[in-house]
């Protein structure tokens, strides 16, 4: 059996994946990993790239799961997507940054929140 830390984070991002997929978004790639860090999930809306931050916090941590994303976060997002867009080829590319945060419930379920647009790349450099 693993880490159960590890398997709530897998089981909150495939829940998010379905979501995701759910609402029209495409899976590209999961668990995208280059030297600097690793993207949970890459999706196409229609021409859109969205980059996807799932957080998953019990709710009886005092802030919610999109809270749990900081600016350096936001900060290594940003230039995982810009490595990723180079390494993949791909030039011009509209992009966004969504943030599904994921909250377990004690019957195993999951409530869980879509955030598109969650942030942007201005001013984070």
């Amino acid at each position: 059996m693993g880490d159960p830390r590890h398997l709530l984070g897998r089981a909150a991002e495939d829940a998010a994946a379905r979501l995701l997929e759910r609402s029209g978004l495409r899976i590209v790639a999961r668990n995208v990993k280059m030297r600097q860090g690793e993207i949970d999930l890459v999706c196409r809306d229609r021409e859109v790239w969205v980059f996807v931050e799932v957080k998953c916090r019990h709710e009886r941590w005092d802030d919610g799961p999109a809270a749990a994303v900081s600016w350096w976060k936001r900060r290594r997002l940003i230039r995982l997507a810009q490595h990723y867009l180079k390494w993949m080829h791909i030039a011009d590319a509209h992009c966004r940054f969504d943030v599904v945060a994921v909250t377990p419930r004690g019957d195993g379920r999951f409530e869980i929140r879509h955030i598109p647009a969650a942030f942007d790349a201005t001013g984070v450099v």
